[in-house]
């Protein structure tokens, strides 16, 4: 098998379920290598996020600079960036280090609701990150704050938009349609050559903190293995099925508890 280095760069979940944690989990779950840059400390749980600590742009300059002048990285996740200073560094650092597969989680807002990502900070994702990654995966608000525009409420809308994401610079786009009021949550996977959709039954569990981070990571942690991205999405999202039809056995907080990402095991 085809050893994988893959590297988050994201902020911290101290409760497990999502950001660098659930990154981590997710690489081991799928037989990657993690390694990992942390954006912000975050003090979250299953109820909401409590507060965040800002870490110095150098810092986070200093971690890249670490792992990539050291270890072989063959796809990487960016998570959360905080604000537009942060997103710089990581755009620098990913034009002096190419990574051949870079997916962008557009993160803005906890499940709880909480803001992650600073107003100005949008229009630098814009700007120096889009143009330059491999794959974005915004839900529906996200993607509607990139284009500023309403949210989609209509599969019709959902595929509009991610055509013009890709008209902003993107390589390929994963629209996913987890906020559509559907039987089914479609997602769809927008390339210069292909448009396809994905649909998965959507699962009767309140336990789904940390899926947007759990999706991107295995979408980074199957691309080296798989012949395109059709090929990974379906794998990815596979894999996220499973953890959310086991999320009810976990025993995890108060509120809206992980998903389950050692489900093949325990």
């Amino acid at each position: 098998m085809m050893r994988i280095n893959a590297l988050t760069i994201a902020g911290t979940d101290p409760s497990g379920g999502a950001g660098i944690q659930a990154d981590l989990k997710t690489f081991s779950a799928l037989s990657a290598y993690g390694t990992s840059v942390i954006t912000a400390l975050v003090a979250q749980n299953t109820l909401g996020v409590q507060s965040v600590y800002r870490i110095e742009p150098d810092f986070v300059a200093a971690q890249l600079s670490s792992v990539l002048d050291d270890v072989r990285i063959d796809s990487a996740k960016i998570g959360m960036l905080a604000e537009s200073d942060i997103v710089q560094v990581v755009a620098e650092s990913l034009k002096r280090y190419p990574i051949p597969y870079v997916v962008l989680d557009t993160v803005m807002v906890a499940k709880s609701g909480d803001p992650l990502l600073a107003l100005d900070a949008v229009e630098a994702i814009r700007r120096q990150l889009l143009p330059i990654v491999s794959l974005i995966t915004p839900n529906l608000p996200e993607a509607a704050a990139l284009l500023d525009c309403p949210v989609a409420t209509s599969e019709s809308e959902m595929l509009e938009q991610g055509k013009a994401l890709l008209g902003m610079g993107c390589s390929a786009v994963l629209m996913k349609g987890g906020h559509l009021s559907e039987a089914e949550s479609p997602d769809w996977l927008i390339t210069p050559q292909q448009t396809l959709r994905f649909s998965a039954k959507r699962i009767a569990t309140k336990h789904t903190h940390g899926t947007g981070c759990t999706l991107s990571a295995a979408l980074a942690a199957l691309r080296p293995r798989c012949d395109s991205w059709a090929q990974t999405v379906q794998m990815a999202k596979d894999y996220l099925q499973q953890a959310l039809i086991m999320a009810d056995s976990l025993e995890v907080g108060h509120g809206i508890g992980p998903v389950h990402h050692f489900h093949r095991w325990w």
